[in-house]
């Protein structure tokens, strides 16, 4: 019997959104559709698998994969209906000028209102046949996107709605459970108390299962949205009372990976080997040579899971479907798997 490969494959979250359950949504479409998109990612050989954060499903906005709304909307304390002056004051603030209004207006104490993301995961894991990941907007971003006329202070924003995520997280029945950051990078000055925020998430993850934090630059349209570096963020992930970070890499000059050395012992590292923002599927060879240079820099058992640099959301399935197939075929090339 082969045994378990070194390095695990995982995908990041989203999915492209099938067509048929936009067109005629249900909550039995909705189920058939993460099977859809489970058996994929296991029929493919993914051994960590994720439901396409098809529990966002909103069938009002299909177009998105409620990354920011899907977590506000339902929160106490925050107003979904936006005023002119409010969006007028919204509009020019900084770091959110790829969002034309914001997804609400904090207008008292933030709780969680009807948010239950116990039973999302409830669904995804029982629909699952392989280890499954659970993915959440982290509080850093939740607050960043959101009108604050109630705390006044984005950190004091991102430690409210912390309280409120942990206190769902420490229910939630995964495998790992991921918190996404995707404002930070472009940010690195407010690591400090992001830092703060997060670990309250990722310290309520239950006994067993592992917790982990993804950050990329942007995924708006398949567009980096934020600039920066990784070199600038290395004590923030230093920080993280995580299991492993799943990191951008693919989509990064391939001379950034040397920041990784800095890396703490035991915080293991997740390599972005596909890149979601090119519509060109990796060959297996190609993964298996970035596996090998980001091995070379950082020590071959630096690297614990290889995946796509985000989410696949703004792909055709048929792209996705091909660049996750090259994930297992790119890892198995490298270890030697026949």
């Amino acid at each position: 019997m082969m045994k378990a490969p070194r390095i695990q494959t995982t995908v990041v979250g989203s999915y492209p959104l099938p067509e048929w359950l936009a067109a005629a949504p249900s909550e039995q479409a909705l189920s058939d559709a993460m099977r859809v998109v489970l058996r994929t990612q296991e029929a493919a050989g993914i051994d960590l698998v994720c439901d396409g954060e098809l529990y966002r499903f909103d069938p009002d906005h299909p177009e998105t994969n409620g990354m920011i709304e899907y977590f506000t909307r339902p929160m106490s304390g925050i107003r979904n209906e936006i005023g002119f002056s409010e969006w007028l004051a919204y509009a020019q603030g900084a770091g959110m000028r790829f969002r034309a209004r914001p997804p609400g207006v904090v207008s008292g104490p933030v709780g969680a209102g009807t948010l239950n993301l116990v039973l999302a995961c409830r669904r995804a894991k029982s629909l699952a046949a392989k280890p499954l990941k659970f993915t959440l907007t982290g509080p850093h971003m939740l607050a960043k996107t959101l009108h604050d006329l109630h705390y006044r202070s984005a950190e004091k924003l991102a430690h409210a709605i912390a309280e409120v995520l942990a206190a769902q997280v420490k229910h939630l029945h995964a495998d790992v459970v991921q918190v996404d950051e995707a404002n930070l990078p472009g940010h690195p000055g407010e690591w400090k108390w992001a830092a703060a925020a997060i670990n309250k998430v990722l310290q309520a993850v239950p006994k067993g299962a592992k917790a982990a934090v993804h950050l990329c630059f942007g995924n708006y349209g398949g567009q980096t949205v934020q600039k920066g570096t990784w070199a600038r963020l290395i004590d923030y992930l230093n920080a993280l009372k995580a299991d492993h970070i799943v990191m951008e890499c693919a989509h990064r000059p391939p001379g950034e990976l040397a920041v990784f050395r800095d890396l703490r012992p035991g915080l293991g590292l997740g390599l972005g080997v596909v890149d979601i923002k090119r519509t060109e599927i990796e060959t297996a060879s190609e993964i298996a040579r970035s596996i090998e240079r980001a091995a070379k820099v950082l020590g071959r058992n630096r690297i614990k899971y290889i995946h796509p640099d985000c989410g696949f959301w703004m792909l055709k399935r048929g792209i996705a479907d091909g660049k996750i197939r090259a994930l297992v075929k790119g890892r198995d090339l490298y270890e030697g798997r026949g």
